[in-house]
């Protein structure tokens, strides 16, 4: 699926983020497994229990008997992975190389969590972070012979009789699968990409004893650290069937293709969907140059700078106006041929809604064009009917301390990742929840932007996207979205006009009979009516204290009996009296005046 020759196995494995992933021999199975033992297709969270009936009651068809997953069965992989944790001594700390070894020895599903911890800069120092993106490099290729048995057990006949030449030389080989050129009978070149046998129940039920210690690891250490964590294991759960279920991106390169239609710089190889099957992909063999090489693409005659804006432009119309988009733009997953940018490996897909789509488009227009209101209404509309910041105002200055860091600078010193970092950090300081599906979008626009360094250096790939969104607004275009948001604006107001004259009606019912009451609330009342009581207060203090002094000295002048210290008792204890409310005056404004200066 890439250039011949010299091309890293990254720019063919499969099962999206996981091209590539780098994996011992010894962490996958060696033995094949029986169709029967693969488990049943994508499309249910592993949460989900899909309930049967019969004559004998219900029963539940839950995650651990789809891929056969036994407590015996996890018990012996937990203890495989505390030997791998002792044998890099976990205990005394782990430097950034050592943490990507070990997650290597771990398996795939450790890979996984490795790549997606490389792009999370909150969870990891950024040392950690840069040596965890290394984990796309190639892992051991598995047997020929293996190949051949699961192409064997896939169709249920002779490999023979559908390929007339299998390369024994995988194109690449990955945790999750390995690519192989082939020739069809017929002649017909094609990238034939093929699961491990057994891959996807070790990743079940690593995926599994994951999920269990996070959700114990929350309840025992309940702090910020241990639910980002939590996260990265469910975004695991969300992922983990998708990815590994091969018929789902052979119909993702079969949408990709349609989507690729008008635009002829843009091309996806076209998968033979006869061919393929859970655990088998075949498609096009495209020869060409991957981004991952941009001295040859320079050499080759292509203009750097064009590749890097058409690309992000593309990308924009795929996640904005398709709402599809590839998640896993990394180099080994685009390649240039005939003129054309391919893109391949789509088991990593993202899809937005259109009010989704609607919101992100108004954001990153407001980035591009420093518009700090908008930015908010943006964030305010995902958090929808529950967004009510405290601090409207407050909102607003972080808006603009964001824009002003991310939002004028050219994508050389742009670090997306540490914008949406920070975005999302803010927006959780002010109790606005931003949807899953924009972590998606964050990963992809992080991996383009890394790639992207040496195609467009001088350039700020959010202004390439601001652009895009500007030329999508044509006066039809603007003319309709107009009209739907008068009419849906228009909609809302005659209801509301008209739940305010029900509401209206019930007011001046209560009113004539005398049962209306009114509640009223002045906004930011508090404080001062808080310091007019204090001042009343002190007042009335002060008064008492003039008023004992006053009498003491009356009582001490009539000279009455009996005398302490040569002052009459009664006059004795007005004095002491009015000195104690004294200094509890001079005390209480000292220390809350300076509380206020600390405000």
């Amino acid at each position: 699926m890439t250039q011949q020759g010299g091309e890293t196995a990254a720019d063919h494995s499969g099962g999206g983020s996981d091209s590539g992933d780098a994996r011992p021999p010894q962490a996958l199975p060696s033995h094949g497994l029986e169709a029967a033992d693969y488990g049943n297709a994508a499309g249910n969270s592993p949460d989900d229990d899909v309930d049967t009936i019969g004559l004998f009651g219900r029963r539940k068809n839950t995650f651990s008997q789809r891929y056969h997953l036994t407590r015996r069965g996890k018990v012996k992989r937990l203890g495989q992975i505390a030997a791998i944790a002792r044998q890099f001594d976990v205990m005394h700390g782990l430097t950034p190389v050592r943490l990507r070894l070990m997650l290597e020895a771990l398996g795939p599903t450790f890979v996984k969590v490795g790549q997606m911890l490389s792009m999370r800069s909150e969870i990891l120092p950024q040392p950690f972070c840069d040596e965890l993106a290394k984990l796309r490099a190639d892992a051991d290729p598995m047997p020929y012979l293996t190949v051949l048995e699961t192409l064997t057990r896939e169709y249920g006949r002779p490999v023979e009789e559908i390929f007339e030449h299998i390369d024994t030389t995988p194109l690449g080989s990955a945790s999750l699968a390995q690519v192989h050129r082939a020739t069809l009978i017929g002649g017909k070149d094609v990238a034939v990409k093929v699961q491990r046998p057994g891959v996807r129940e070790t990743m079940a039920q690593d995926v599994s004893i994951m999920r269990s210690i996070a959700r114990l690891a929350t309840r025992v250490v309940p702090n910020a650290q241990v639910v980002d964590l939590r996260g990265v294991v469910e975004e695991l759960w969300d992922t983990f069937e998708s990815e590994t279920d091969f018929l789902l991106e052979a119909r993702n390169l079969s949408e990709f293709n349609r989507f690729c239609t008008p635009y002829r710089y843009m091309d996806c190889p076209k998968p033979y969907m006869e061919l393929c099957t859970e655990h088998v992909v075949v498609m096009d063999y495209v020869e060409g140059i991957a981004l991952s090489h941009p001295a040859r693409l320079a050499e080759a005659g292509y203009e750097l700078k064009e590749i890097g804006t058409k690309l992000v432009d593309n990308f924009a119309a795929q996640m904005l106006d398709e709402g599809f988009f590839h998640a896993d733009p990394h180099p080994g997953n685009i390649i240039i041929s005939g003129g054309s940018i391919v893109l391949i490996d789509l088991g990593m897909v993202g899809r937005l809604n259109q009010k989704t789509r609607m919101v992100l488009r108004d954001m990153i227009f407001a980035v591009g064009s420093q518009d700090s209101p908008a930015l908010a209404d943006g964030l305010l509309r995902f958090a929808g009917a529950q967004a009510d910041p405290e601090d409207y105002a407050a909102l607003l200055t972080d808006l603009d301390m964001i824009i002003k860091e991310f939002g004028t600078v050219d994508l050389a010193e742009l670090d997306i990742a540490e914008f949406l970092t920070a975005l999302t950090m803010m927006a959780q300081r002010h109790g606005i929840e931003l949807p899953s599906s924009i972590t998606t979008v964050g990963r992809a626009l992080v991996t383009l932007e890394g790639m992207l360094d040496e195609f467009i250096p001088d350039v700020n790939m959010i202004q390439i996207i601001s652009n895009h969104i500007a030329s999508k607004k044509t006066l039809t275009a603007v003319g309709k979205n107009e009209l739907k948001t008068l009419g849906m604006e228009g909609h809302q107001a005659l209801h509301g006009m008209l739940g305010t004259l029900a509401e209206s009606k019930v007011a001046m019912h209560m009113l004539t009979r005398g049962q209306l009451r009114v509640n009223m609330q002045l906004v930011g009342s508090q404080e001062p009516f808080a310091m007019l009581s204090d001042m009343a207060n002190r007042l009335t203090m002060a008064l008492i204290v003039v008023g004992l002094f006053v009498g003491s000295s009356i009582v001490y002048f009539a000279g009455m009996k009996p005398i302490v210290f040569g002052i009459p008792l009664v006059g004795f204890m007005g004095y002491v009296v009015a000195f104690v409310l004294s200094a509890w005056i001079v005390f209480d404004i000292y220390f809350k005046g300076r509380k206020k200066k600390k405000r």
